[in-house]
């Protein structure tokens, strides 16, 4: 599958701010703190377009207590990821949920992961939801206000998504995978700064 990577659009603030709004009403027990990260989230870089949101929790015993709030609301849960990231709970919003008929909203497996999922294109958002101020919600803060503040680093990131773009991939997991080192580099140069600041 191809991975496809589209121009900054102004818009992806606006559909993150009528996320984050749903969320604060679903979430409003859990004392959240939401941010919007990734790609999307940073003025003038391409990217695939999907919403990253990064939500905060206070304690991390209450990242289980989450997951029935947001199912009951349409989200998917990627349970499966908790073996590689038990420190995280991720959720796939989907654009529109009517259209795709019966959808498992529990991933425990990739046989789980039916075609509407599979297909970017049918995204709207990725919700991270991670203990507020630990070490995996710096780095996400810390990597999106590295690239805002140095435009060389977002244009070597710019022109390594565009060059990822041509390829194919198995999944979108795959595709990250190839990004990954990049990242982890940047991360580490990221955190150093942030925390200086």
């Amino acid at each position: 599958m191809r991975i496809d990577i589209e121009d900054y659009n102004p818009e992806w603030k606006n559909s993150f701010s009528n996320i984050q709004k749903e969320l604060n009403t679903i979430l409003k027990s859990f004392n959240t703190k939401i941010e919007h990260i990734g790609s999307t989230s940073i003025e003038g870089l391409s990217a695939k377009p999907i919403i990253d949101i990064l939500i905060g929790i206070e304690f991390e015993s209450d990242l289980d207590g989450v997951v029935e709030h947001l199912l009951d609301n349409g989200y998917i849960y990627y349970q499966n990821y908790n073996l590689i990231m038990p420190y995280r709970r991720f959720f796939v919003k989907l654009k529109n949920t009517l259209s795709y008929g019966s959808i498992k909203n529990i991933i425990t497996n990739d046989d789980d992961v039916m075609l509407p999922l599979k297909s970017h294109r049918n995204r709207l958002a990725h919700i991270h939801i991670l203990q507020y101020n630990s070490k995996h919600w710096i780095r996400h803060i810390a990597f999106r206000d590295y690239l805002s503040s140095y435009p060389q680093i977002k244009e070597e990131y710019q022109k390594l998504k565009e060059n990822l773009s041509k390829k194919e991939w198995i999944d979108g997991d795959d595709y990250n995978s190839a990004k990954e080192p990049f990242i982890k580099q940047k991360e580490y140069e990221a955190i150093k700064w942030f925390l200086q600041h």
